[in-house]
């Protein structure tokens, strides 16, 4: 397999392409290059020792979604009136999912929803929702408050709307927000605050309800970022875990992305943004009636789409049902509390915060990738997290299988005996968001140089044949 700064794999089995075949090659001999690829591929995950990325891992649950999805993947989303089972996949979805996360608690408004095309896009519809709300209200310099740990789409969002961004400290201990510093970050330009439930790094979920509190007093929106958590946090009580309430139960939650294509096991390609209000929702609209094309109209920031993935995530939902999430949500805590159970038996290891599905730790004697360093060399894929070094784990269906704890348990326990043998030498483990490349001795700088650098070219097209 290719490391993350391979940005042209597999250059040494097949050619790579400058430019466009002149003629065209045969389909079953493409068919068998790619399904050799994707078994190459899927072999780095089905021995369930990736975290998080692969959330379903059922190869029968994927062949029935991709059924679906060719059914209607020539279909685009755009044009309702030539593609009507779209607005009924997409309505059925957005009304699911408010069921799932309270809606039938909200009396005073009417809540309304999107389908999105991921986690990122769900972020930045809300925040553009926002900025829009705010200009109504004469709002010209707009800000929203975060938690240091809420996700980086925060920062791309209001990167590109031009909102200001301010970061509220989290306390080390819990992970969580630190509420009163949030809430003095606030002022009459703020239009949102965040919290997550649960957050990317350690799995911890914000104290929504005080939030809430907040956001009602400031007189400000309240998105939670539940992209991670949001089709399985709802079920932890069944779990016996006790869970506060993070959806529109809670007084002042205006907004909620939730991702289908995590826990909801749905393809890649899919989220969920729900706003409390569906007169917040409207604000997403644009509309160029002037436009000598005819009378634009966009409900969202995607155009064109595909209604194959609409019927994928529908059919994902309606084929699992309540009861299949729930059993899911049953197995994945309790592997997820045995595999914490396995570091908290090492004195040198401590879980960050109070985990759920999703469980972080660090060391105070040793630099913790110096046990990833290890896990690497047994076929792991932990998660870097950094401020502080730590890595991370987001239990999935892949970890339910027979005898994968164990595995983890036992590698662990060496990683850390690795870790003792080599506290005083550099680890080899890096933290990049999606993955930890082994083998780097170079300076974050450089890093982000050369990954950047090589992205680049290959969006360009200048394959270095080297």
């Amino acid at each position: 397999m290719s490391d993350l700064f391979d940005a042209y794999p597999y250059r040494d089995r097949f050619p790579v392409l400058r430019t466009l075949p002149e003629t065209g090659r045969d389909r079953d001999e493409i068919l068998a290059e790619l399904r050799g690829l994707a078994a190459e591929e899927d072999a780095t995950w089905e021995d369930g020792r990736c975290s998080g990325t692969m959330y379903c891992g059922d190869h029968e649950h994927y062949a029935f979604l991709t059924e679906v999805f060719g059914l209607f993947a020539h279909h685009n989303a755009l044009q309702r009136d030539m593609c009507p089972s779209a607005t009924r996949f997409e309505g059925e979805i957005i009304a699911m999912a408010l069921d799932l996360f309270g809606a039938d608690a909200v009396t005073d408004a009417e809540p309304a929803g999107m389908v999105t095309s991921g986690g990122t896009a769900s972020i930045l519809q809300a925040m553009l929702v926002y900025r829009e709300q705010g200009r109504q209200r004469g709002i010209r310099r707009p800000n929203v408050v975060k938690p240091e740990t809420a996700h980086a789409a925060f920062d791309k969002a209001c990167h590109l709307f031009d909102i200001e961004l301010r970061r509220a400290p989290i306390d080390p201990d819990t992970t969580l927000v630190d509420l009163e510093a949030a809430e003095a970050l606030v002022d009459e330009s703020t239009v949102a605050l965040v919290g997550s439930a649960g957050n990317y790094g350690y799995g911890t979920i914000d104290p929504i309800a005080r939030l809430g509190e907040v956001a009602l007093r400031q007189g400000v929106g309240l998105h939670v970022d539940a992209c991670l958590g949001g089709f399985i946090l709802p079920f932890a009580e069944d779990a016996g875990l006790s869970v506060s309430p993070f959806d529109f139960r809670v007084p002042g939650v205006t907004s909620i992305s939730a991702d289908t294509h995590k826990y909801g096991y749905a393809l890649k390609g899919t989220s969920t943004v729900l706003f409390r209000d569906r007169a917040l929702r409207n604000l997403s609209y644009f509309m160029a009636p002037e436009w000598s094309g005819g009378k634009y109209f966009s409900p969202g920031l995607e155009g064109s789409r595909s209604g194959g993935l609409l019927a994928a995530t529908w059919a994902s939902m309606v084929a699992l049902g309540r009861d299949g999430y729930r059993r899911y949500a049953r197995a994945i805590f309790d592997t997820s509390a045995r595999m914490q159970d396995a570091v908290r038996s090492h004195p040198e290891l401590h879980l960050l915060g109070e985990p759920t599905f999703v469980f972080a730790f660090g060391s105070d004697a040793f630099d913790p990738y110096h046990v990833n360093d290890h896990l690497r060399s047994r076929g792991w894929r932990l998660n870097g997290l950094q401020y502080p070094n730590a890595l991370h784990m987001a239990v999935t269906r892949p970890q339910l299988q027979e005898s994968v704890v164990e595995a983890f348990a036992q590698d662990l326990a060496e990683g850390v005996a690795y870790a003792r043998r080599h506290a005083d030498e550099p680890a080899a483990s890096a933290a990049i968001y999606g993955g930890i490349p082994g083998g780097l001795t170079i300076d974050a700088d450089t890093m982000i140089r050369t990954v950047m650098a090589q992205l680049l070219d290959a969006h360009q097209g200048v394959p270095d044949p080297t």
